[in-house]
């Protein structure tokens, strides 16, 4: 198993700085902010999103119209790529957290 915190700090007997320290409970509590915030802007991103199901396009397959070609310029279109976006910037800060808080707390060392 790789070391992360050889990798991150030379000297692995070395304290840690006094301000990281002390800072590391504030980016805490600004991660955990930004994650709620995150995840309710989901909830409602989803909520707005119509549904893709026409019934028989399984069965007929999809027409080229003009409205398939041009979907990411619609609202809906532009409401899935921000789902997409958000849902994907709550998981990188996910594994952020976890990182940091496995680093601060001194399960990899």
């Amino acid at each position: 198993m790789i070391n992360i915190f050889s990798i991150l700090c030379v000297d692995e007997n070395a304290s840690r700085a006094e301000w990281i320290v002390n800072s590391f409970p504030i980016i805490k509590i600004v991660i955990m902010s930004v994650l709620a915030a995150l995840s309710l802007a989901l909830v409602i991103l989803v909520l707005m999103q119509k549904s893709d199901n026409n019934g028989v396009s399984a069965i007929t397959g999809q027409s080229d119209t003009f409205y398939n070609r041009n979907k990411k310029t619609t609202l809906q279109g532009k409401i899935k790529v921000l789902t997409i976006i958000v849902a994907s910037t709550i998981m990188v800060l996910c594994l952020a957290f976890m990182i940091l808080n496995q680093i601060f707390t001194g399960t990899i060392a």
